[in-house]
């Protein structure tokens, strides 16, 4: 499937290489380019034109010819000539005037608005872009379930966190499943990938197709005057945002023309009572320990109880990281599927590119393959290959790595059998495996094209490599894998984006092929194949007749398949020797209740002694199907508590300006002295209830009158009906104490428009306070700001 990425403005490395290579010695030199940026780190998005066949994961999904979506004829072109030039500046030999910085971008149109959308997240109303007049406005365009678009979500946070006043990124979210249309069900998604920023439902695809979207994800930027400026289809990384915006910045800082101010928005995961389990995605049975592993996702950490729910053991400290070590002090990043294999427990740790081993006797984690970057384009084998200018480049005989220095992309699941740890990597949309010696990692089945294509396992080199007469879609092709689960012959997979359950053979001989749901030869009412990644729904049946939507989870028992049809809510069973589909338990509603058994949006999935345990991910639960009576329940973890509290980090930031106060003479009462604080904001303006209000005071010089301990050195929370414009600060004094003290008192403020609480502005004020005490004085100092 394809982006849309006929409008590059990243300066990608690779836009200049050729769409269709169709020589060999072309093809060697386009793998030499793209394994040499990639090796180096340096890595960007690639360009692939709008009439280009899919040959990579990085590009996302395009929806079929005959959707909604229309070309982004409405978005001028960047061209290298109109890169972003830094002002002209003279020298002591050069008198000649400072020429005025060039415009960066002299080609604009004026950016479409956001109206169109169904409900808003991580703000407390709808946003216009006319607010937001003075920053840069990122549009990234989104769907939950991609996994291109998951791998965006860290390379903006990046660039929030590195320009906090200058850029403002809103997530639109355009939905591909019918699932993820539900404001509900998007609002879990934002806390569950901890995004910052806030996020438009465009359930209708108003807004996309008012931008010109074709794919996602997709990025379209707007200037601080409100002028579409750029775009870009695809994933990309934040040093090349981050290089886009430091040529861009200058000319409108110059000018005059940015707003600098931080924003403040309501996050959604900060309504979200804490809970034992956090969105935990997958679960793996012992049956012959009488265990239960937890991938407790959002928590980073594997939970570990008896089959009863007995709390046994917790496995990472809490801490998101990639930290080796014991139980206590190891960290991990949303992990997701486990295996066990000889007294070890393997996780696939997907937000750290990394597959970790756990010795359950040593009790001890380590990292066994993943370099905790991720992969981007690049194939096993090819750091194997040696540049030598002027020297032919030589293949590998084997395109096979050192799985601990080699880079990997999301592995989400993970199945060992015989020799072999399996991966389902999704962000590569392909099946790797690795030796249990951890000594190789290889392609074993998938081509890297997005799509569901039954046929041989894998080519045996890179597309590119093939020989011209090769048609790459004549080998398998996977949609995001996501689940695996076996019968000693087949490795079956939940092909999570094509809503489709796979079987890839053990034997090298055989093919992959579909057990239920539509493939790229599936017939459609016209009688031309349809576009599986676009077939899904709701329908039981046989073999291409069934429906499926975006099922993450898959176990094996007794010649059945058992799914976790994610999307719909519901526990299917699939019959391997019929391949039937039929509903176990569930309905289509969501919902948090054992009768009538109601999931939300369940993942993993295992099986021990008669009963299927099920992550039940959105609803914090691990929940239990008795498979005689389909009696479902809630397994109770006694004693399980969710890790503690990142802790803020201490004190306050100064703002840039001291204000020096001289308060003159105040009169105590009751041994305390009082600070007013009087917040003067624009007509119009309030401050937020719901954000935080904070000061602090410390003393600047040791002795005087205040007394130690709080307030001094200590951050102070205003309780919510007590934050408002006006505040008192009360200062204890010394009882022996006598004369005056100076003291410094910052405070940190959220203001919002009247009618638009929406966007709110954050605000700091510093002032040194020197007063002295006597009986006949004020009763307060009064600490005044006029907000700008």
């Amino acid at each position: 499937m394809r982006a849309s990425t006929s409008n590059l403005f990243f300066s990608p490395k690779l836009a200049t290489v050729a769409p269709r290579l169709t020589t060999r010695w072309l093809a060697v030199a386009w793998l030499a380019l793209v394994i040499a940026c990639a090796w180096v780190a340096t890595s960007s998005s690639s360009a692939v034109r709008a009439d280009e066949p899919p040959r990579s994961d990085a590009t996302g999904q395009r929806p079929p010819d005959d959707s909604t979506a229309s070309d982004a004829t409405d978005v001028p072109d960047t061209p290298a000539s109109d890169s972003p030039a830094p002002p002209e500046t003279n020298s002591a030999a050069d008198p000649k005037p400072v020429l005025p910085p060039r415009h960066p971008f002299p080609r604009r149109v004026d950016a479409p608005g956001l109206d169109g959308g169904v409900g808003w997240i991580n703000t407390a109303g709808p946003l216009d872009l006319r607010q937001l007049r003075g920053k840069f406005v990122v549009l990234d365009f989104w769907t939950y379930c991609c996994i291109n678009c998951i791998h965006i979500l860290p390379e903006l946070k990046k660039l929030e966190h590195a320009y906090p006043g200058e850029i403002v990124v809103i997530g639109v979210h355009s939905a591909k499943f019918d699932t993820e249309k539900d404001s509900q069900n998007i609002t879990e998604a934002v806390v569950r990938y901890d995004i910052e920023h806030p996020v438009i439902n465009d359930a209708e695809h108003a807004i996309w197709e008012r931008y010109g979207i074709t794919g996602w994800p997709a990025l379209r930027v707007i200037d601080p005057e409100g002028k579409l400026v750029a775009a870009h289809g695809g994933e990309i990384d934040f040093e090349s945002l981050d290089q886009f915006f430091q040529k861009a910045l200058p000319y409108y800082r110059a000018k005059g023309l940015l707003d600098e101010t931080p924003l403040r928005f309501d996050l959604a995961r900060d309504a979200l009572p804490p809970t034992p389990l956090r969105f935990p995605g997958k679960v793996l049975a012992d049956p012959e320990a009488a265990r239960l592993y937890i991938a407790d996702s959002g928590h980073h950490r594997i939970v570990v109880t008896g089959l009863d729910g007995k709390l046994l053991d917790v496995i990472g400290s809490g801490r998101r990281g990639l930290d080796d070590g014991d139980y206590a002090t190891a960290t991990f990043a949303q992990p997701q599927g486990m295996a066990l294999h000889d007294g070890h427990l393997y996780v696939a740790d997907t937000e750290n590119h990394a597959i970790r081993k756990i010795d359950l006797a040593a009790r001890q984690v380590t990292k066994i393959a993943g370099t905790g970057k991720q992969n981007r384009g690049l194939p096993p084998g090819a750091d194997q290959l040696d540049f030598v200018a002027g020297a032919e480049l030589k293949l590998p005989d084997r395109w096979v790595s050192e799985p601990g220095a080699f880079p990997l992309a999301s592995p989400w699941a993970v199945f060992a059998q015989g020799e072999h740890l399996y991966i389902a990597m999704a962000g590569r949309h392909q099946i790797w495996r690795m030796t249990l010696d951890e000594q190789e990692i290889e392609v074993y089945a998938g081509s890297g094209i997005e799509n569901i294509t039954d046929g041989p396992l894998a080519p045996e080199k890179p597309l590119r490599l093939l020989d011209r007469f090769v048609d790459p879609g004549s080998f398998s092709a996977f949609a995001q894998p996501s689940g695996l689960a076996s019968d000693g012959e087949w490795l079956y997979i939940a092909d999570s984006e094509g809503s489709a359950i796979r079987a890839v053979p053990f034997d090298a001989t055989k093919n992959v092929k579909t057990v239920v749901g539509a493939t790229d030869q599936t017939p459609g009412p016209r009688g031309r194949p349809i576009y599986p990644l676009f077939s899904f729904g709701d329908r039981d049946g046989q073999g291409e007749e069934v429906l499926l939507q975006h099922a993450l989870g898959v176990v094996h028992h007794d010649g059945q398949l058992f799914v976790s049809d994610t999307y719909n809510n519901k526990i299917k069973v699939v019959d391997l020797e019929e391949r039937t589909a039929k509903t176990l338990v569930g309905d289509t509603e969501s919902g948090d209740t054992d009768d009538p058994p109601r999931f939300d949006e369940p993942a993993g999935i295992t099986y021990a002694g008669g009963k299927l345990y099920v992550a039940d991910t959105n609803n914090h639960r691990i929940r239990v199907i008795d498979l005689e009576t389909r009696a479902v329940t809630t397994l109770q973890i006694d004693g399980l508590a969710p890790p503690p509290a990142e802790q803020p980090s201490a004190g306050m930031p100064e703002s840039e300006e001291v204000v020096r106060v001289e308060g003159g003479r105040v009169r105590p009462v009751d041994g305390v002295v009082r600070l007013n604080v009087q917040l003067k904001l624009p007509e119009g303006w309030k401050i937020n209830p719901r954000a935080p209000l904070r000061y602090q005071v410390d003393k600047t010089s040791e002795g005087g009158l205040v007394a130690p301990g709080e307030p001094l050195g200590t951050l102070v929370r205003l309780p919510e009906e007590e934050r408002r414009a006006t505040f008192s600060i009360p200062l204890p004094l010394r009882e022996e104490g006598e004369g005056g003290d100076v003291v410094r008192v910052r405070v940190r403020y959220y203001y919002c428009q009247e009618g638009a609480e929406g966007l709110c502005k954050v605000g700091d004020i510093t002032w040194d306070v020197e007063f002295a005490v006597a009986d006949d004085g004020e009763p307060a100092v009064t600490l005044e700001h006029r907000v700008p």
